[in-house]
C-alpha cells in the first residue's frame, strides 16, 4: 500500500481558529485508546474503575424508581387523552 502524503495548503499558517477538542471524545483523551492501557494500570481496564457493584436490594430499588417514573409519565399522557375525549364529547361536538 502507498502511504498518503499530507496535503500542503498555501494559505495555512498553522493557527487554530476554533479548537475542536471536546471533553469525552476519543481524540481529546491525550492519545490513549481503549487498547493501550496507561503505564502502571495494565491490570485495570477503563471499564473497571467506573463500575459500581449494586446489591440485589439496591437493584430492586433502582428498578422500582425507573418503573414509577415511567408509570407517572404514562399516566399523565393517559389522563390528558381522557380529558381531551371528555372535552370533545361534552363541549366541542355539541
Amino acid at each position: 500500500m502507498k502511504k498518503r502524503s499530507k496535503k500542503v495548503y498555501d494559505d495555512d499558517d498553522g493557527r487554530v481558529i476554533s479548537s475542536m477538542n471536546v471533553d469525552g471524545m476519543p481524540w481529546s483523551r491525550g492519545g490513549m485508546t481503549d487498547r493501550e492501557p496507561q503505564e502502571g494500570n495494565r491490570n485495570m481496564s477503563p471499564k473497571d474503575e467506573n463500575e459500581i457493584e449494586l446489591t440485589p436490594k439496591e437493584k430492586r430499588a433502582m428498578m422500582g424508581g425507573v418503573f414509577a417514573a415511567a408509570f407517572l409519565v404514562a399516566g399523565a399522557f393517559l389522563l390528558a387523552g381522557f380529558l381531551f375525549i371528555l372535552f370533545c364529547i361534552h363541549v366541542w361536538f355539541r
